[in-house]
C-alpha cells in the first residue's frame, strides 16, 4: 500500500484546475493506493450535496442550507478488495449558469466518474446523459441515482446504465452506490486478462440481498 501526501499538487495546474484548488485535495495523513474522480451531476435541489454529506460524514443536512455555487469537493478513502481507494468527489451546481464551469471537469484524465441524482422528468435525465456523453470520456462510468424518493426501475433498461434508489435522510443505498462505483473503477485498473469482467449491476443486487435492502 502506497502513502501519498498529495493527489494532484505536483503541477501548477492540471486540466484547467488551479494549484490552490488542487492543494485543497491534499491531506497529510491520507493514505491510499488508487485515486478516482467522481462527479455528482443533476438539477439544482435534487439532493446531490445531501447525499455527499451523508456518505462522507454520515450526517443529514436538514433544513435550509446554501446551494452549491460552481463546484465543490470532498475526499473519502474506502476499502475495496484490500486496497485503499480514494474518491475525490466533485459536487456540481445544477443551475444553467454554472454549466460552462462544470464542463471543464468532465474531461479529467483519470477515472472521470459521473453520478446523476434526479427527481425530475425523464427529459431532464436524457439531457444530463447527453451532456455526459458530449463532454466526458467515452468509457466513463455512469450511475443513475433517484434521491428524494424514486423513479421507476425501468430507467436501468431505458438508458442502459445502473439505477438505484437512495435516501440522504435515511442513508439507504448511499454507501453502496459509492462503493459499487469505486469497485468498478478499481477493477478497470487492476483487472488481469484471465479475470472475469466486473458486473456492477450484479454486485449491487448481491449486496442488497445480503443486507435485505429494498431497491431495484
Amino acid at each position: 500500500m502506497s502513502a501519498r501526501k498529495t493527489s494532484l499538487t505536483d503541477k501548477q495546474t492540471k486540466n484547467g484546475t488551479s494549484k490552490y484548488v488542487l492543494e485543497r485535495c491534499a491531506s497529510i495523513n491520507e493514505y491510499y493506493d488508487i485515486a478516482f474522480k467522481v462527479m455528482l451531476l443533476g438539477d439544482s435541489s435534487v439532493g446531490k450535496t445531501c447525499v455527499l454529506v451523508r456518505f462522507k460524514d454520515g450526517a443529514f443536512l436538514g433544513g435550509n442550507f446554501i446551494a452549491t455555487v460552481g463546484i465543490d469537493f470532498r475526499n473519502k478513502v474506502v476499502d475495496v478488495d484490500n486496497l485503499k481507494v480514494k474518491l475525490q468527489i466533485w459536487d456540481t451546481a445544477g443551475q444553467e449558469r454554472f454549466r460552462s464551469v462544470t464542463h471543464a471537469y468532465y474531461r479529467d484524465a483519470q477515472g472521470n466518474l459521473c453520478f446523476l441524482y434526479f427527481t425530475s422528468s425523464c427529459f431532464c435525465v436524457c439531457a444530463w446523459l447527453t451532456e455526459i456523453h458530449e463532454y466526458a470520456q467515452k468509457d466513463v462510468v455512469i450511475m443513475l441515482l433517484g434521491n428524494k424518493v424514486s423513479k421507476a426501475s425501468f430507467l436501468h433498461y431505458e438508458y442502459g446504465v445502473p439505477f438505484m434508489e437512495t435516501s440522504a435522510k435515511t442513508g439507504v443505498n448511499v454507501e453502496l452506490a459509492f462503493l459499487a462505483i469505486a469497485k468498478e473503477l478499481k477493477h478497470r485498473v487492476t483487472q488481469q486478462p484471465n479475470e472475469p469482467k466486473f458486473q456492477i449491476h450484479d454486485y449491487i443486487e448481491s449486496q442488497k440481498q445480503k443486507s435485505g435492502c429494498c431497491g431495484l
